[in-house]
């Protein structure tokens, strides 16, 4: 069906029966989205060592659910099961779709500041830093905890924020806020934290397997404290990055185009990578270091939804964490009883995905 252009006396344009497609579309994407995202929890949550029923699961969390309203729904989980569910499977799957929503649409918001599709949440040397600050903790802190939260956490997003200002504070004595200035500055921050960090490895080396299983990522000590402890800054810096959306599809046109719409590059810039490194801080200090998320999702919701980042960033959200609810439930049952680090799963899909964007790439030149 073609599409008819009508223009009104003041000016302004209205379309025909062809227009409403783009809407039907991004309803149909992103309810798919968030179907997937569903189905991924609900997945993540029956399927373990212990089965649960999941009729008794939806019962469960209906009675948590509706329990402040003063209603009671029976038939729901007990004993060991209801314990399995609430203290280790959903805070679990609570957190991989924070972490996998995190990584994804911070990925998506440095490749529109970069203009690079090979550009990742942890570009800047974020994961340098909370690599050094994770091992610093290990190695030598005399205390686990503080209160309820773990030092290790802590110390892995104060080392992510450090990196990533060590980047961007050398990226603008180097030459300001311009892309290839700060992807130079992020590389070197990150050797140099990476060398850091291999020194106090080999003077420790009774402590490398507890660093080396933090740095593969993993989820299975998850608790309730950790997504207290992360939420408001995923809140906050997510937020950010959704607002943003409009004025990167600005920015993809160029500096000089987006200045003349309205769009101050250098500040545009600025704000996205600081809410992005602040998602990545706080998902890496809650999972350690899980590759290739913000790499590979952004790339599939392009394929599915085009390159706007007024649908790229929210899609990322959704399908991100769907990836890793997914990714943490290959890890958990592929060798069971025993558990794959996530950081393996994402690896073994990330890298073939890596090779092919490049493949594909040198095809169309």
């Amino acid at each position: 069906m073609s599409t008819t252009v009508h223009r009104t006396r003041s000016g302004r344009t209205t379309a025909g029966p062809g227009a409403v497609r783009p809407r039907r579309s991004a309803l149909a994407v992103f309810g798919s989205a968030g179907l997937a995202l569903v189905a991924a929890a609900l997945a993540g949550i029956w399927v373990g060592a212990v089965p649960l029923a999941p009729g008794g699961v939806v019962l469960t969390l209906l009675d948590r659910a509706l329990d402040p309203l003063g209603i009671e729904v029976r038939g729901g989980l007990e004993g060991t099961q209801a314990a399995v569910l609430l203290q280790l499977r959903l805070p679990r799957v609570v957190l991989a779709v924070l972490v996998g929503a995190a990584l994804a649409v911070a990925g998506a918001g440095y490749q529109g500041v970069f203009r690079n599709p090979l550009a990742d949440p942890y570009l800047l040397g974020a994961a340098a830093g909370a690599g050094l600050g994770a091992t610093l903790t290990i190695a030598y802190s005399p205390v686990q905890s503080i209160g309820p939260v773990g030092v290790v956490p802590l110390a892995a997003f104060a080392g992510a924020l450090f990196g990533v200002f060590c980047a961007l504070a050398l990226g603008t004595v180097s030459g300001g806020s311009h892309g290839p200035t700060l992807l130079l500055a992020g590389i070197a921050v990150a050797a140099f934290l990476s060398a850091a960090q291999s020194l106090v490895q080999q003077q420790n080396t009774d402590d490398l397997r507890a660093i080396y299983g933090w740095m593969i990522g993993q989820l299975g000590s998850s608790q309730w404290s950790d997504i207290g402890m992360v939420l408001p800054y995923l809140g906050v810096s997510c937020g950010v990055l959704l607002f943003c959306g409009r004025a990167l599809d600005v920015l993809s046109l160029g500096d000089d185009e987006a200045g003349s719409l309205g769009v101050h590059p250098g500040r545009l810039r600025l704000l996205v990578i600081l809410a992005a490194s602040l998602a990545t801080a706080s998902a890496v200090a809650v999972s350690g270091l899980i590759g290739f998320v913000g790499l590979v999702v952004p790339h599939i919701v392009r394929r599915l939804a085009g390159g706007s980042y007024t649908r790229v960033l929210p899609l990322s959200l959704l399908v991100g964490g769907a990836f890793l609810v997914l990714a943490d439930l290959i890890a958990r049952v592929l060798l069971a009883p025993a558990e794959l680090p996530i950081g393996v799963v994402t690896a073994f899909v990330g890298a073939p995905f890596f090779a092919g964007l490049l493949w594909s790439g040198a095809r169309r030149r």
